[in-house]
Order: C-alpha cells, then structure tokens, then sequence
C-alpha cells in the first residue's frame, strides 16, 4: 500500500533572505540562476534528504518566488542563465523518497504547481522579454531535464558523463510528472522513436547523441563551456525589449490573518464550511483611487489593486489545493463599486506596451489561468453590490456555473471591458468569452460591443450566466446546485471539470495539464507504481519492482 506522511501545510510564501536551494546573480542584463539544493532543508525534514539537486516542493516554491521577483523587481534582466553550482549534477530530479511517501493528492497537485512554474518560465519568454537558457554542466535526469526543457535553448557541457534523460518509465513506472515527454515532442519535435527510445533509457543520452536528436541545442567541450553559456546568453538578452535599467517595484509579504476556517487578506477573504465541504471566495474591488499611467503605477508598487489583488488570490488558491484537499467547492462572490475595476482595466489597456503594466497584465493571466487549472468545482454568484466587471467578471467567466439573482428592487448588473477581449487567455489560447461561445463565435462581438452595465434577464438571454433566479428561488437553487455538487464522486468532477473547460483548440499547455490530470493521476495510483512492490516504493531498496504485466 501506499505509504504517506502526515500532511504538512504548505506556505507559498517567502523571499531571497529565506531560500535555501538557489542562489541569484545579476551581471548586467543576464541573471544566472543556479540550483544548490541544501539536501538537509526538505519542506519534511528527517523524512528524506534532497541528494545530487534533487528538489520537493519546497525547491519550487523557492524558485516561483524568484521568477516572479525577476519580473516585477529586475526589468533590467533580459535572460536567465539556469545551471548548478554541484560538480557533475545539474538536477536529479524530484526526489523519489519524497514522492514515495506523500499522499496520492500531494504528488499531483506538486506535479501541478511545478508544470505551472515551469509554464512561467516560457510565458516570461514570450511575454516578459525574458529568455532562459539551460547550462547543463553534469546529469540532468527527470524533472532536472523537464526544468531544462522549459527553458528556450539547453546547451549542455560534453565532458563524457554529462547526461539529459527521462528515466521515470524504466526506474519508477511513472512519467515524466512536469511535462516532460509533451515538451520533447511538441516543442522540441523529437521523432516519435526516438523520443521513445530516449524515454526507456535509464542512462539518458549524452554528447553528439543528444544535439543529433535535438535534445539539446548544443554540446560544448568543458574547456570552453561557461565562455560559450556567457557569449550565448547575452545573445539572447540582447533581443529583448525590457527596460535597459531599472527601477522595478519590490513585492512586500502578503501576511493574510488565518483565524480557524477563515483567512483574509487586503482584497480577498476566504471562509471555509467543512461540512458542506466549500469555501467562499470574496474578491474586493478597489477602494482607493488606483494608478491611471505607468509612471504611477511605478509608484504605487505591490500596493496597487490590480497587483496586490491578485497575488492574493493566487496564494489564497494554492492553499486550498495543497491544504485542503477535502474542499471541493469554491464559490466565487465580488463586491465593492466596479466602475473602479473598469477604470484599472482602462489603465491596464491604454499603457499596455509598458513594461510594469505588461507584468501586472501577465500576474492576473496566470492568476486566472490557476482557476482554470484547479481540480476544484467553481460556482459564481452574482448578486446585488457585486463587482463582476471587466477584468473581475473573467472569475465568473472561469466558473463552471454563474447564477445572477434577478432581484425586483436592487440593481444587479455585469460589465465587460476591452480586458475581456483577449488580455487573459486560457491554456487553449482562446478567451474565456470565445471558449464560452464557442458554437456561436457572433456572441463574443454582441458581448464586447455592448456599452454599459448588463442586468440579470439580459444576461441569461446573451449566454453570459447559467441562471437568473428571482428573489424568492435564489436561496433554494443555490442551496440545491451545491448541495448536488457536494453529493457527486470527486474524481469524476475532476475528470469532468478538466474535459469541459478547455473547448478549443489543443495546445503544448492544454496537452501537459490534461496528460496530468488523466494519465499521471491513474498512473499514481496504480499498484505497479505505489504498490507495496510497485517502482515508486522499492526504489533504492532492497528488491525489484513486481508489476501486474495485464495491459488496462
């Protein structure tokens, strides 16, 4: 059976004075990330040592934090050299001793978070002006060779052991958990067999082998290695059109107050009801006047709305995943005035070629694309003082279902700004607008084009909601619908959720998550992987793997 450890709360904040597995260093417009993971500071110390740069979650969390700090603190950086400072070792991976005795959730939902970092990094490259390079100085196994994948080119050093594989299928009967196998053919556009030989080899490959089948881009003998890292990577920041110098704006703690069920922080609450296992997520608008330029968002830092907002809903979401597992509803409320979301999102678009307001843009993207992404039930309610506009309405565009009260004697409306019409698209590519209409793409133009507030009967007739009860049936349809949703199996919601909010067309995104939450989840529980005697539990101990060898 599956051996676990007692569940740990996760906390996904911290800061460059904390880390304890990377260290930064900034040369002119390059950054050298470089990965030194003290083997001794696992997120369950005592329970396995991080050996030859393997990392946990809390490897990951570290270096979140650093790539967002590199965006929002550093516009002077245009590229990121990743590498280690371990002799022969770039990355061995997730460590398997951690995987082998967390909880099946833990271990999807780390596979979640690190695909979602990694993601990160190749949105930076195609948003941000930021391009990473991968210096491969040693082995480079696993999820070390998924990190390198995410990066724009690996160049790796060619001393006669250095290595890139993707040993999981032959060593622990699992996959590559962080993309890995999605990136070799899609991005890389390995040949299918040779990227099925690549994927069975517990050696990986190495030198000319590895240029020749595209693994990586180049082999650079040890001798002129960090002189062709240095020279590539400035090539590299050479075409990025960030800021020459700074400043940037520090990102201060969120420090949200946890009492009991209940965690507030600015502009988000969230309140927990264990027994009809939901939480109620509230999202403030502004309530102080926020920045109409650049030059004042500059100003205002971490501390305006449009930032700080949505740092803390992205915290406030990653802690139900990994610290409540038995939460499977969250329903989204709004409220304060929404003429001051529309006049955020108006700033947003009309400075949108500006660096720091193409961060923020890029923070509620990925803030948005986290709701798409959490196997969560999401249930939207719109009613009387809500402020779903604009940029706030795309969380209830996110929902599996909207309900707007159609209230006789209270004003009850939604907006749409120009942020609805292609500022935040899903995995897919689409908007949440186009995704929605898919079948009838004329209601994304009918929807964008209208001026002004949309009340409750208007919506429902423009597709915009699922339903608009009266006063007098909104508590009961409410009550019902949750109370359904609370009664169904939640592996088949998980299932379900992920099948029906990406409509649309695939991508190398949509493929890895779906992947995820399909294939490696059935995998996970498997015998032959977390059996008694399955790969994953007798790794680095005595005997062999036993497998059940009937094709599912």
């Amino acid at each position: 059976m599956e051996q676990t450890a007692t569940p740990l709360q996760v906390n996904f904040e911290t800061s460059p004075d904390q880390y304890q597995h990377w260290k930064l260093t900034i040369d002119g417009h390059v950054a050298t990330l470089a990965m030194d993971v003290n083997e001794d500071a696992g997120m369950r110390p005592g329970d396995y040592k991080l050996k030859l740069n393997s990392y946990d979650l809390g490897v990951d969390i570290e270096l979140a934090d650093v790539l967002q700090r590199l965006r929002f603190e550093h516009p002077e950086v245009h590229a990121v050299v990743l590498t280690s400072l371990k002799p022969r070792i770039f990355c061995a991976g997730a460590n398997i001793y951690m995987l082998g005795t967390s909880s099946h959730a833990f271990k999807v939902n780390f596979c979640k978070f690190t695909n979602e970092t990694r993601l990160g990094m190749e949105d930076m490259s195609a948003h941000s002006g930021i391009k990473f390079m991968a210096a491969v100085n040693g082995i480079c196994a696993g999820g070390g060779y998924e990190l390198a994948l995410a990066c724009d080119e690996i160049l790796l050093v060619d001393d006669g052991t250095a290595s890139v594989g993707l040993p999981e299928t032959p060593l622990l009967g699992v996959l590559p958990g962080t993309g890995g196998l999605t990136r070799v053919v899609d991005k890389r556009k390995v040949r299918r067999d040779l990227a099925d030989d690549f994927s069975t080899l517990v050696e990986g490959v190495r030198g000319k082998r590895a240029v020749e089948g595209r693994f990586v881009d180049a082999v650079i003998p040890t001798s002129k290695f960090q002189e062709g890292v240095t020279k590539r990577a400035q090539e590299l920041a050479a075409l990025s059109d960030r800021p020459k110098t700074g400043p940037g704006i520090s990102l201060s703690p969120l420090m949200p107050v946890v009492d009991g069920d209940r965690i507030r922080y600015r502009y988000v609450t969230g309140v927990i009801d264990r027994e009809k296992r939901l939480c109620e997520l509230t999202i403030s608008a502004p309530d102080t006047p926020q920045p109409a330029t650049a030059n004042e968002f500059l100003r205002a830092g971490d501390q305006s709305w449009a930032v700080r907002a949505f740092r803390e809903l992205d915290d406030a979401l990653l802690r139900l995943r990994l610290n409540e597992p038995e939460i499977g509803t969250i329903v989204l409320r709004t409220t304060g005035d929404p003429k001051a979301v529309l006049a955020v999102d108006a700033a947003l678009d009309a400075h949108k070629s500006d660096w720091l307001v193409r961060e923020i843009t890029s923070l509620i993207r990925r803030t948005l694309k986290r709701v798409d992404l959490t196997s969560r039930s999401f249930f939207a309610l719109i009613e009387p003082g809500n402020a779903f506009a604009g940029t706030l309405l795309e969380l209830a565009l996110a929902a599996d279902r909207v309900y707007m009260l159609d209230h006789p004697d209270q004003a009850n409306t939604i907006e749409l700004s120009a942020m609805n019409g292609g500022a935040y698209p899903m995995s897919n590519g689409l908007t949440r607008l186009q995704v929605r209409f898919l079948g009838e793409p004329e209601s994304v133009g009918k929807a964008l084009d209208h001026d002004g507030p949309i009340d409750a009967s208007s919506a429902l007739d423009a597709g915009l909601v699922f339903s608009a009860p009266d006063d007098l049936d909104w508590d009961d349809e409410v009550r019902m619908a949750l109370e359904a949703r609370a009664a169904f199996s939640p592996d088949a919601l998980t299932g379900m959720e992920a099948n029906l909010r990406f409509a649309g067309p695939e991508t190398m995104e949509t493929k890895i998550f779906g992947r995820l939450t399909a294939w490696q989840n059935w995998i996970f529980q498997r015998p032959n992987a977390v059996g008694e005697h399955g790969a994953l539990m007798t790794y680095g101990r005595e005997g062999r793997p036993t497998f059940d060898f009937n094709r599912t």
